[in-house]
C-alpha cells in the first residue's frame, strides 16, 4: 500500500495543531451545510420573535420563507437525486412536509422541520472535514526535508538538504539531536536513543545503533544517526498508518441512529398515505379543499419532527452532562453507539500508564557498601546536567526523598551507553547493561535479570569500574486503571484485552497491574487493526481507548473510538470518535452507562411519538381531526419528549462508580440488542 505523499500535503494546508487551534474559525466555517444552516436558523430565530412579538404577516413570513430556502434547498436536491435513483428519503418528505404545513399557513412548523435537517446535514459535513483533515495532517509528523550526504563526500561540503519525497532507496541522510528522522532505514553510523513511542507505543527511549531500524517521524535524541534510507516516503510507516485510517474510514459501513434505519420504510409509507387521502376522494368525486386540508392534516401530524426529537435531546444532553464531566463526544451518532459496546481494547503507553518513566526499583548490588538513598544520591547527581527522559526520572525521585544533590565534574553523555560524571573525587557511569563495562559482570546480571523479569527498563550504575547499584525504570501506571478496567469488565460482555506496540514483558507486567488477562503485545498500527476486525468478525461491538499515531488506525477501525486528551497526538484526537480531556480512565465506563441510559430514554420517545402519531393519524382517516387539535397534539408530542430527554442534562445522570456497577445487570444485555 503507498500513499502519494508529495499529492497529499501539497493539499494539506496548515499543520494539524493549526487546524485545531482555530477549527471553528477556518474549518467548520468553510463548509457551505454549515453557512447555509447557520443561515436558515437565523432566519428561523428571526421570523419567531417577529410572530411572537404581533408583528404582521408580511414581516415574519419572508422570513419563514427565506429560512425554508436557505436550508431546504440542500436537502430537497439531495433527495431530488436520490428519488432519480428510485429512494425516498427523510429529507425530501421533510422538504414537502415544510412546503404542505406552509400552504396550510403552519409556517412554524416546516420552519421548524427545516432547521432541524438542516442542523443534521451541517454536523455529517463537519465530522467527515474532520476525518479528512486528520490523515492529511498525520502526514505532517515526518519533515518535509532531510539531509542527504552525497556519495563519497564525509565533510559538511558532501551535505545537500533535498525533500523527503525527493529521497530514493540507497541514500543516506544525517539526522541531528533532537530533529525527527525523515525517512524510514537503517541505521548505518553513529548512536543515540530514539523516541518511537508514536509509532511503536514504546513507552521508553530505544538505543539506536548500526544496523537498527528506525521510523520517519520519531524523534532523535542526543546523539547524531546516518540512516540509509529503505522506503520511499510514500511507503513509510507513517504514511502507511495514515492509508490505513483512510481506508478504515471510508469501508466503515455508515453508522445512522435508530430512527434514520427506518426512513426509507416510512417515507413511502407516508407519502404513499397521504396521495391516497388526497386522490382516492378527488376520485370519488370529493370536494377539493376539504380533501386537500385533510391530506395536509395527515402529512402534519404523521411527520417525523416528534421522532426525531425524540431521539435527539437525549442523546444530546447527554453528550453535554458527558462534556462537564471531561469527556468530549464528538456526535449524537457516538452517544448511542458508545452504549452497544460488548468489548473493550486499551493501548499500554499514555493509556493505562501515563507514558513517562518512573524508578520503581533501585537494586544496590554486593560489595558496593551503598545504601538505596547513597546510590540514588550519586545517579542524580551524575545524571542531573542530561536531557535524557530516563535521567529526569532518577533525578525527580531523588528530589522525592529529598536527597541532595552535589555539582559533578567531567560530565560528558554518549549516545546509547549514558552518562559519566566524577562526583565527589568518584568516578561514576550510568547507562544501559550493553553500555557499561565494569569488572563485576555477575552481580550486574542478577540484578538485571530481577529487573528484566518486571518488565523494568534498567540501568546499570558503575563506581569507580565496579558495579554499584540497577535502577529498573517503569512506565507509571494511572492511579485509577484498576478500577476502571473492573468497571469496564462488569459492564461489557467480555473482559478488556490490550493491544500495545510495547515488549511482551513490559505489558503483562501492566496487564497485570490493572486486572487483565488478555494481552497482545508487539503489535504494530496495522495489526492492532487486524485485531479489532477480528472481534468485530466475531460479533463483538468493539470499543478501543488509546493515545498514540499508532492506535489511529484501531480507533478509526473500531465502532467507537476513544482517545486520551491530555497526551493525545492530533492525529488521534480528529480520528477518535471520544475524547476523554482530562485523562480520567473512570470516565469511560461512566460515559458507557450514561449512554445506554440515554438509548433506553430514546426507546421510551419513539414509543410516546409513535402513539401520539398513530392516534392523530388513525383520527384523521377514520374520522375528521380538526387542523388545530392535530397541531396542538403534534406539537404536544414534541414537548414531551423534548423534556422528557433533557432530562439526562441534570448533575445526578452522570453515572458514579457504584451506581455504574449495579446498572450494569440491566444495561448490558438488555441494551445490546435493543436499539
Amino acid at each position: 500500500m503507498t500513499v502519494d505523499l508529495e499529492a497529499t500535503t501539497t493539499a494539506v494546508g496548515p499543520p494539524v495543531g493549526r487546524l485545531r487551534g482555530r477549527w471553528w474559525r477556518r474549518s467548520t466555517w468553510s463548509l457551505p451545510e454549515v453557512r447555509w444552516a447557520a443561515t436558515a436558523t437565523g432566519l428561523f430565530l428571526a421570523g419567531l420573535a417577529a410572530q411572537l412579538g404581533g408583528a404582521p404577516r408580511w414581516v415574519s413570513w419572508p422570513l419563514f420563507l427565506a429560512c425554508y430556502a436557505s436550508g431546504g434547498w440542500e436537502p430537497g436536491v439531495a433527495g431530488l437525486r436520490a428519488l432519480r435513483e428510485k429512494r425516498l428519503d427523510v429529507d425530501l418528505l421533510m422538504v414537502a412536509a415544510a412546503i404542505g404545513a406552509a400552504a396550510i399557513g403552519q409556517v412554524l412548523d416546516g420552519g421548524l422541520l427545516i432547521v432541524i435537517f438542516a442542523t443534521s446535514g451541517a454536523l455529517e459535513a463537519i465530522a467527515t472535514k474532520r476525518t479528512e483533515d486528520s490523515v492529511r495532517g498525520l502526514l505532517d509528523l515526518a519533515p518535509d526535508t532531510a539531509v542527504r550526504i552525497r556519495p563519497s563526500h564525509t565533510d559538511v561540503d558532501g551535505e545537500e538538504t533535498v525533500r523527503v519525497v525527493d529521497l530514493v532507496v540507497g541514500d543516506v541522510i544525517l539526522v541531528r539531536p533532537g530533529i525527527r528522522i525523515g525517512a524510514d532505514g537503517t541505521v548505518v553510523d553513529g548512536a543515540s536513543e530514539v523516541d518511537q513511542a508514536t509509532i511503536t507505543g514504546e513507552s521508553m527511549p530505544v538505543d539506536k545503533q548500526p544496523g537498527d531500524e528506525v521510523f520517519a517521524g520519531t524523534m532523535n535524541g542526543s546523539g547524531a544517526l546516518q540512516v540509509r534510507v529503505d522506503r520511499t516516503a510514500g511507503e513509510s510507516v507513517v504514511a502507511r498508518i495514515a492509508a490505513l485510517v483512510a481506508e478504515a474510514t471510508r469501508t466503515k459501513a455508515k453508522t445512522q441512529l435508530f430512527v434514520d434505519k427506518v426512513e426509507q420504510r416510512y417515507s413511502v409509507g407516508m407519502v404513499t398515505a397521504t396521495v391516497a387521502l388526497f386522490v382516492i376522494p378527488l376520485l370519488l368525486r370529493q370536494p377539493f379543499t376539504p380533501t386537500l386540508l385533510r391530506a395536509m392534516t395527515f402529512m402534519i401530524v404523521a411527520s417525523p419532527c416528534a421522532v426525531v426529537l425524540a431521539t435527539m435531546p437525549p442523546l444530546l444532553a447527554a453528550i453535554a452532562n458527558a462534556g462537564r464531566q471531561g469527556v468530549l463526544v464528538k456526535s449524537a451518532v457516538v452517544m448511542e453507539l458508545l452504549g452497544r459496546t460488548s468489548q473493550i481494547a486499551l493501548d499500554k503507553t499514555g493509556t493505562l500508564t501515563r507514558g513517562t518513566p518512573y524508578l520503581a526499583r533501585i537494586l544496590t548490588l554486593p560489595g558496593s557498601g551503598l545504601s538505596e538513598d547513597e546510590a540514588l544520591g550519586l545517579a542524580a547527581s551524575a545524571e542531573h546536567p542530561s536531557e535524557h527522559p530516563l535521567a529526569a526520572a532518577i533525578v525527580a525521585a531523588a528530589r522525592a526523598r529529598q536527597l541532595p544533590l552535589v555539582p559533578v565534574d567531567a560530565f560528558a553523555a554518549t549516545a546509547g551507553q549514558g552518562v559519566h560524571a566524577t562526583v565527589r573525587g568518584r568516578e561514576v557511569r550510568i547507562g544501559s547493561p550493553a553500555g557499561v563495562r565494569s569488572s563485576s559482570t555477575s552481580a550486574a546480571a542478577e540484578a538485571l535479570t530481577a529487573l528484566l523479569l518486571e518488565g523494568a527498563t534498567v540501568l546499570v550504575m558503575t563506581v569507580d569500574g565496579e558495579s554499584a547499584a540497577a535502577f529498573g525504570m517503569v512506565d507509571q501506571l494511572r492511579p485509577e486503571a484498576p478500577d476502571a478496567v473492573r468497571r469496564l469488565t462488569r459492564l461489557t460482555e467480555r473482559p478488556p484485552i490490550l493491544l500495545t506496540g510495547d515488549n511482551p514483558t513490559a505489558a503483562r507486567t501492566v496487564a497485570a497491574g490493572v486486572g487483565i488477562h488478555d494481552v497482545r503485545a508487539g503489535l504494530r498500527p496495522d495489526q492492532k487493526a487486524e485485531h479489532v476486525r477480528r472481534m468485530q468478525t466475531s460479533g463483538a461491538k468493539v470499543t478501543v481507548i488509546g493515545d498514540g499515531i499508532n492506535d489511529a488506525p484501531a480507533l478509526a477501525a473500531a465502532d467507537t473510538g476513544i482517545a486520551m486528551g491530555g497526551a493525545g497526538s492530533d492525529l488521534t484526537l480528529q480520528t477518535a470518535d471520544a475524547i476523554i480531556v482530562r485523562d480520567n480512565l473512570s470516565t469511560v465506563p461512566a460515559v458507557i452507562a450514561l449512554s445506554r441510559r440515554a438509548r433506553r430514554v430514546v426507546v421510551a420517545n419513539l414509543i410516546i411519538a409513535a402513539s401520539f402519531m398513530t392516534v392523530l393519524a388513525v383520527w384523521d382517516l377514520a374520522g375528521h381531526l380538526p387542523l388545530p387539535l392535530g397541531v396542538a397534539g403534534h406539537e404536544g408530542s414534541t414537548v414531551i419528549v423534548g423534556l422528557n430527554g433533557l432530562r439526562l442534562l441534570r448533575r445526578s445522570a452522570w453515572p458514579r462508580a457504584g451506581r455504574t456497577d449495579r446498572m450494569r445487570s440491566r444495561t448490558s444485555r438488555q441494551d445490546a440488542g435493543r436499539v
